[in-house]
């Protein structure tokens, strides 16, 4: 049962029915076909480019799809490029770094044209207001509506039945499995329910008790009258021929509507919407439905003067009408996609826009035939968000916040300014006192670097010093960080580890479910750490864990987030044997590494942290300064050290004794910049940034985490195929050749001038005096190979190397 019969629904019937699936029922409680919601109203503006690559993968396979649709010969998908215009040199160089997002996701032919180039293909745009433009040949117009019926009409065929008028009153559910779909009219049958309803999606989640985190906003969308230049330029069949247009200095973008021309604004205010404030009636037309609320003159009048200035044209003409539409807004600005964590067999796929209404259909369609998306779905599923991220409060802040900054030139590592401080660890008033700058991610405060280390700059040997930035680059970053790391390495450093989900699993039924689900050794003895993978069916990397035997029946896990959590609650037996506790909000970490840490440790415990007696990758509990903790013997910056892990009420208590006892040893507080220098320089992957499901272990260079004595885990039958065959990529660092040109991520890798892959991760390694990243490359790019990246609009030099650069033979941390 699909609910909604928009452009999601309508895809996902089509991607299941074309799957075999021919039991399928779709239901709207607006008329078909025009039903009334966002997809009845939507302009149909399709710009695949997105710093996502999932995003633009979900673009570029609904242009394909849409290509292939038509109505009775009437086209659903006009293909007439898209043309990203600029204003000012920061977003002419922001769309130097778009140009370079197509190259690394593969849509082809993407180019930043000068002005002259761009009034060519779009003649109505005043040439002395633009400095250039990014122009996407493949981009172009989603006839919505029109798809829609072609969509009914292929899955009908099929088998699919779609019933309008019919509003869903109730979804039935007993023992936590959804069992139908209450209408008016009676309850349908029903053992899998998906929720496609778009901004009416909080509604339909709120019947089954899931909290859908998506806000309803209103968003402008006018028509001018006729525009002279384009009178006899399009027929009324075809209604544009011009590219599509966008003008994100100030928020606008444009299509024509044969001789007039159609203006949508983000640049007004947020207008969010009340769902029952919205009419219900089965008279919908074109003019008339629930997501088309009055137009609001005085908040379109900034946007019309500035589109008269970048197309002259409209001084001749006027806006002759125009609506306020309602479509949907996440707290990251992604889809939500994901099955209801209490009853089983409920899914949503919400907040999806037409641009990816195809691509997010065939991930759910795969996701429900064959148990997996080909394309990764961490950065859209709904268990990506933390609880308190998912709150009403924090949904409305951040999904107006989105509205607002949606065409804003965002850093990758800038953070949002409000809310803030929604989640701290035990030592946050200690780290403000040392002046840490703090980044956000889950909620969590993290610090960045701190400015009480700017001491150590004095001291730092040359060979350590970073070369500057260029003002991109020195965005949210500090010279502080160098001089972190150098202490890091050569002294000891304490960092807040606290953000690492930590789960506990216990009970009988423990090992046999970790047993099934990672590709390790659990049966081990207590004190054994093990690094793990979760795979999915086809191989690919679901997560990476750190688990810890803590008893016979108990493992802690270091997780990298709640989908993890939600993964493992859902495949833990029913029988009770195995509970599974989120930990991380009662306990805290700091990682306490460096040639000096055990000085630093053994002076406040009478427990023995010599080698001999706690080995590298084991676990102890232990007393330090009167503490109990979970002691962890690994390090994820590649030197001597340990986790340390303890209940929150002790956690200050804990950073206060190893920052006193510490200053003999000449200690200091780090933060993540450092952090992220020296796990790259020591070989280490970050999940969801360097590997994800698309990748398997062997191409991620994880294949010592596959135990090859183990059989009958998830994923195992696909590994035993994957060994089989030859590696086509690989994930491998390479080091940028000038020794100062610094790329932070997603840009495109080069062989001889031909696009082969993409940047990862990446950051200066401060230890081996140069910058790094991680790049996906063909296998054949062996050590010694010379790339290109591009970075904005130029093409920066490196060469793959060998890993890992610092501490190959383990030595440091394993002392």
């Amino acid at each position: 049962m699909i609910i909604g019969a928009g452009i999601v629904g309508a895809n996902l019937a089509d991607e299941l029915t074309v799957r075999g699936w021919d039991r399928v029922t779709v239901l709207d409680q607006g008329p078909l076909p025009l039903t009334g919601g966002s997809t009845s109203h939507a302009p149909g503006l399709v710009f695949q480019t997105n710093a996502s690559k999932a995003l633009t993968e979900f673009a570029r396979y609904t242009v394909e799809k849409f290509k292939g649709l038509d109505v009775d010969g009437q086209w659903c998908f006009n293909q007439l490029g898209g043309l990203e215009v600029a204003t000012n040199p920061e977003r002419l160089a922001d769309l130097h770094r778009k140009q370079g997002w197509a190259a690394s996701w593969g849509v082809a032919d993407a180019a930043v044209l000068d002005p002259k180039e761009c009034v060519k293909l779009h003649p109505l745009v005043d040439e002395s207001q633009i400095l250039g433009g990014l122009y996407v040949p493949t981009d172009g117009l989603a006839k919505a509506s029109r798809v829609v019926v072609a969509l009914i009409r292929r899955a009908t065929q099929r088998g699919a039945e779609f019933r309008g008028s019919s509003k869903v009153t109730g979804i039935e559910h007993r023992a936590g499995q959804v069992t139908g779909v209450i209408t008016p009219h009676g309850v349908i049958p029903a053992d899998i329910v998906v929720s496609c309803g778009g901004f009416w999606g909080p509604a339909i989640g709120e019947m089954v008790g899931m909290q859908v985190p998506l806000l309803p906003l209103a968003h402008q969308y006018a028509k001018t009258g006729q525009v002279p230049e384009l009178v006899g330029r399009n027929s009324e069949l075809a209604e544009a021929s011009m590219p599509i247009l966008r003008h994100q200095d100030q928020d606008l973008y444009f299509r024509e509507h044969g001789d007039r021309l159609g203006i949508g604004s983000y640049a007004h205010r947020p207008m969010p919407v009340d769902l029952r404030d919205l009419t219900e009636s089965d008279e919908i037309s074109v003019a008339a439905m629930p997501s088309m609320l009055p137009f609001t003159e005085d908040d379109f009048a900034p946007s019309w003067e500035a589109s008269k200035l970048l197309i002259p044209s409209l001084e001749s003409t006027k806006v002759e009408e125009g609506f306020n539409g309602v479509f949907s807004f996440t707290p990251d600005g992604g889809p939500v996609v994901g099955e209801s964590p209490e009853v089983a067999g409920f899914w949503i796929a919400e907040a999806v826009w037409v641009t990816h209404s195809a691509g997010v259909a065939r991930s759910v369609a795969q996701l429900l035939v064959d148990g997996r998306s080909e394309i990764s779905l961490h950065g859209c599923d709904v268990h990506r968000f933390e609880e308190i991220q998912t709150s009403p409060d924090y949904v409305s802040e951040t999904g107006q916040q989105n509205f607002v900054e949606i065409y804003d030139v965002l850093h990758p590592l800038q953070p949002r300014t409000s809310p803030r401080n929604l989640r701290v660890s035990p030592f946050h008033a200690r780290q403000e006192e040392l002046g840490a700058f703090f980044l956000e991610s889950g909620g969590w405060e993290r610090p960045h670097w701190y400015e009480a280390n700017t001491r150590l700059l004095d001291d730092l040997p040359s060979e350590w010093t970073s070369p500057p930035r260029d003002p991109w680059a020195a965005q949210f970053f500090s010279p502080i960080a160098a001089a972190e790391a150098w202490r890091t390495r050569t002294s000891v450093a304490m960092y807040d580890m606290t953000p690492l989900r930590r789960l506990e699993v216990s009970g009988p039924g423990a090992l046999a479910l970790l047993t099934r689900l990672t590709t390790g050794k659990m049966d081990k003895s207590v004190g054994a750490v093990t690094y793990t993978l979760m795979l999915d069916g086809s191989g690919g990397i679901r997560s990476d864990l750190t688990v810890a035997r803590l008893s016979e029946t108990t493992f802690q896990l270091g997780a990298n987030g709640n989908i993890d959590v939600d993964y493992l609650r859902r495949e833990a037996p029913a029988d009770g044997s195995v509970q599974i506790r989120d930990v991380t909000g009662g306990t805290c970490c700091i990682g306490v590494w460096g040639p000096r840490a055990r000085d630093l440790v053994q002076a406040l415990s009478a427990d023995d942290f010599s080698g001999e007696t706690f080995k590298y990758f084991r676990s102890k509990k232990v007393w330090i300064a009167g503490i109990p903790i979970t002691a962890m013997r690994l390090s994820y910056v590649g030197e001597l050290g340990w986790e340390l892990y303890t209940s929150a009420e002790y956690g200050l208590r804990l950073w206060d004794a190893l920052w006193g006892e510490g200053q003999q040893y000449d200690v200091i507080a780090a933060g993540r910049a450092a952090f992220n220098s020296l796990r790259i320089e020591k070989g280490y992957r970050a999940w969801g940034s360097d590997m994800t499901t698309e990748h398997n272990p062997y191409e991620a260079g994880l294949s010592f985490a596959v135990n090859a004595n183990k059989q009958d885990y998830v994923g195992y039958d696909a590994i035993q195929r994957i060994k089989q065959e030859p590696l086509e990529r690989r994930l491998v660092c390479v080091a940028i050749d000038d020794g100062q040109s610094v790329v932070l991520g997603h840009e495109p890798a080069f062989i001889d001038g031909t696009p082969v892959g993409y940047v990862t991760s990446a950051a200066f390694g401060h230890t081996v005096g140069t910058p790094l990243a991680y790049v996906w490359l063909p296998a054949s790019a062996a050590p010694g190979t010379n790339i290109e990246i591009q970075y904005f609009d130029r093409r920066i030099a490196a060469t793959v190397v060998a890993e890992p650069l610092v501490d190959p033979d383990m030595k440091r941390i394993k002392a």
